[in-house]
């Protein structure tokens, strides 16, 4: 059956704008407090938020699956996310009518649209689950091999598992931060020199890596592991991640383990997840796979998205950000499926709110690497932005921003911003 909630053609009594990232095609959940009210869930759509605790309690979800339990007036959509992709998609169709033009259940119920629409600038927006768990992963082949064959030079730049399964590492779940947020320049130990010994002090290569995060939304027994060709019903949607970065701690303490104090200290999301419902009629096939995968890695050929994504950076001097990235998320070796698949095939459990990035999504071209480790051959030479200003690493006061979305037939469905500042080390 075709999902009416993604027709181009489908249009808002709300006004949005033609480059809106929120169009009613997209309708992305976060959690928002506004006017002293309790944090409650919304959707986005166009420069408004829809307080759906609001439209539950007037009891506009009635006829739906949801209507005894108003799961929306909590301060995390981790309920929400648990009941599967049959309400998820129940209630999306429910939330689209009640926005389209010619509904008038909300549209002409002043009372009500006064207090359930809410403009996105008299609102805060709070981080959109509880997190339980993090891995991030390695998975752009494009920013592996370039950055392996900086440090290890070309014949050994893939290590030997990389296009056998997706790689990760667990990360600290109290480090995330919903933008906008500032993040202060980290300290730690570095080794500037093979023949020196490690010396202690505020990080001099801080970086920034364009990723997505995806949420877990229904998670699977101990034990049980979640099939790659089955995985997207168990995830609820996406977020722009910025994974920060300190290259020079974490060069030093990767060997012989993976990243620790250098990513540990702060990792950053965008708002609003973004539905795998709305970003269907976005798949696409990714790059092809050297070696046949194993039989529980397996997925169709469309498992990639095609999402365009760019990073930037404003330095205090500059009036506008310069873009340094423009990359696209089916560039990835390893899918989203793929991704929870390998993370779940020893029996680990997920559960509702986990999290995962995709690791640095950088694509073939010299202007999409998703890092400055990349961009910059690790410092070595640095970015011009504008009006002479370079940039090798991050300097205190530079802001980062990520944006990212999905084009449609006359609209496009988008994340909003991910942005964040360097303080200086404290």
């Amino acid at each position: 059956m075709t999902d009416k909630t993604v027709d181009p053609s489908l249009r808002s009594w709300v006004e949005v704008a033609a480059e809106s990232d929120f169009p009613i095609q997209n309708l992305p959940y976060g959690i928002f407090k506004a006017g002293g009210r309790e944090a409650a869930a919304g959707v986005a759509i166009g420069d408004h938020i829809l307080d759906l605790a609001a439209i539950h309690e007037a009891g506009l979800f009635s006829a739906t699956a949801i209507a005894r339990d108003n799961v929306f007036a909590r301060s995390a959509l981790n309920k929400f996310m648990s009941l599967g992709p049959a309400v998820w998609k129940e209630t999306r169709g429910r939330i689209s009518a009640l926005l389209s033009a010619g509904n008038a259940e909300l549209r002409d119920n002043q009372a009500l649209r006064v207090r359930a629409l809410i403009p996105q600038r008299d609102a805060m927006m709070t981080l959109p689950a509880r997190i339980g768990d993090y891995i991030d992963f390695y998975t752009s082949r494009d920013h592996a091999t370039k950055v392996g064959i900086m440090f290890r030079g070309p014949a050994e730049a893939l290590s030997a598992n990389f296009l056998h399964m997706p790689i990760g590492y667990h990360g600290r779940i109290a480090s995330f931060a919903v933008s906008p947020h500032d993040v202060r320049r980290p300290h730690g130990q570095m080794r500037p020199t093979a023949d020196a010994p490690p010396v202690f002090g505020a990080t001099g290569r801080l970086d920034f890596e364009l990723e997505l995060g995806v949420f877990v939304g229904v998670g699977n027994e101990e034990g049980v592991p979640i099939p790659a060709a089955g995985a997207r019903e168990h995830l609820f949607g996406a977020v722009l991640l910025n994974d920060w970065s300190a290259r020079d701690i974490q060069q030093w303490e990767s060997t012989p383990l993976g990243p620790h104090l250098g990513k540990s200290f702060g990792t950053l999301i965008s708002p609003w997840i973004v539905t795998f419902d709305a970003l269907e009629p976005f798949r696409a096939a990714g790059p092809p796979h050297d070696f046949p995968d194993l039989p529980y890695l397996q997925t169709g050929s469309d498992g990639a998205y095609d999402i365009h994504l760019e990073a930037m950076v404003q330095t205090p001097t500059m009036k506008n950000p310069a873009r340094v990235c423009a990359t696209n998320f089916r560039y990835l070796y390893w899918n989203v499926a793929q991704m929870i698949a390998h993370g779940s095939i020893n029996g680990a459990r997920f559960v509702p709110g986990d999290l995962y990035g995709s690791g640095t999504i950088s694509g073939p071209g010299e202007d999409s690497a998703g890092c400055l480790l990349e961009s910059t051959r690790n410092g070595t030479k640095p970015l011009t932005l504008a009006d002479g200003v370079k940039r090798g690493y991050l300097e205190d006061g530079d802001r980062v921003i990520f944006r990212g979305w999905a084009g449609g037939d006359g609209y496009r469905v988008g994340f909003g911003e991910c942005t964040g500042a360097i303080l200086p080390a404290g």
